[in-house]
């Protein structure tokens, strides 16, 4: 009996350039902020088209760090898509701030025509998520923003390559966040994030924060934290960012494969001609979903649901606020979307069994 074909819902890209730039940051004898993080800082941020970009120890303390130099304080609002990770809104909750809920459009990204209705004398800014890799409607939230006298920061943990109207995501807002965790587009192997900006006073306040408030070894200018990068995660951050651009337009190829085959049978992500999707997933969506997932499961075929319960419904959030809004769009959502395979490096054989497989479902083949 041979042995039944898998096909993993991701998969980190390795080589034996990363293997070696991981062995000669341990074999260099510096651990922490040194050469490979100076170097890896500065790739970055030419990348996404920034003057600065500030490793920190991964998203969501990148963003604590930005909403406390923001001066983000208690009884501030932020408005929020509600289907993005849980992560989106810790930060901003544990500087006593209060996200505010937002339904998304086709897009799965915040819907730019609630952002008004949503708002009050509280809100001081907005938190756009660039989900699955697709960038959200940047036009519509600067129009709101710039009308209400609001910061924008952008949300790109998912979509490291994205690009809205030719322009890199992480270089449209003020600032934007990424985070590098295993399965994203961009990895170190870990945990691990950064922030992007343009403001070389707010960079400086970030390192200073990143490292316990320190201006020098043993002078602490005020309260920080640690939330530090390493030098090997930096060393193998250089050879993943060296090689984005082709997983990148892997991710599209693959997409594209799944777009030709699926279209018609179940909901395709869309993607606006403003534009350059890099599908850190790929989410169809069905009312047969959990009955699909699990027939691919008995396929060897892995699928995940990002995110089967909205941050509105949420218990924890539940516990706080009494007065959590009603979100269509959302809540029909999270009934029905399904993630499929995809990484940098799947073969399109891959993607050709998973949608043989979704065909026979449906009993289309």
């Amino acid at each position: 009996m041979s042995e039944m074909r898998r096909v993993p819902l991701s998969k980190v890209f390795v080589n034996d350039e990363v293997r070696e730039a991981g062995l000669r940051a341990m074999n260099s004898g510096w651990y922490i902020l040194a050469k490979e993080c100076e170097a890896f800082e500065a790739e970055l941020a030419a990348y996404v088209g920034r003057k600065e970009a500030v490793l920190c120890s991964s998203w969501t303390t990148g963003a604590l760090m930005l909403h406390h130099a923001m001066g983000v304080c208690p009884g501030d609002e932020i408005l929020v898509p509600s289907h993005t990770a849980f992560p989106s809104i810790e930060s901003m909750i544990h500087r006593g701030a209060r996200p505010v809920f937002v339904d998304i459009d086709e897009t799965y990204c915040i819907d730019v025509d609630q952002l008004e209705s949503a708002m009050s004398e509280r809100t001081v800014g907005i938190l756009p998520v660039h989900l699955y890799g697709h960038p959200a409607n940047m036009d519509g939230i600067f129009l709101a923003a710039k009308k209400h006298g609001l910061w924008v920061v952008e949300d790109c943990a998912q979509a490291f390559g994205a690009q809205y109207r030719g322009q890199t995501v992480g270089s449209i807002a003020g600032a934007g966040v990424f985070s590098f965790f295993p399965s994203k587009n961009l990895t170190v192997m870990g945990d691990g994030g950064c922030i992007t900006t343009n403001d070389s006073a707010l960079a400086k306040k970030l390192r200073m924060l990143r490292d316990h408030g320190r201006s020098s070894k043993y002078v602490h200018d005020f309260v920080g934290y640690n939330f530090r990068f390493n030098e090997v995660q930096a060393a193998i951050g250089r050879v993943e960012l060296r090689n984005i651009d082709k997983l990148n337009d892997h991710r599209r190829e693959i997409a594209a494969r799944y777009n030709e085959r699926l279209e018609g049978v179940v909901r395709i992500p869309p993607e606006r001609p403003w534009a350059r999707h890099v599908y850190h997933m790929y989410v169809i969506a069905t009312g047969r979903r959990d009955e699909l997932a699990e027939f691919l499961k008995g396929k060897g075929i892995g699928t995940g649901i990002h995110y089967p319960v909205a941050n509105h419904q949420q218990p924890a959030m539940r516990k706080l606020y009494s007065d959590l809004p009603r979100l269509p769009k959302t809540e029909e959502a999270v009934t029905q979307i399904l993630s499929l395979p995809i990484y940098g490096e799947l073969p399109l054989e891959d993607v050709d069994y998973v949608c043989d497989a979704i065909l026979e479902f449906f009993g289309k083949k």
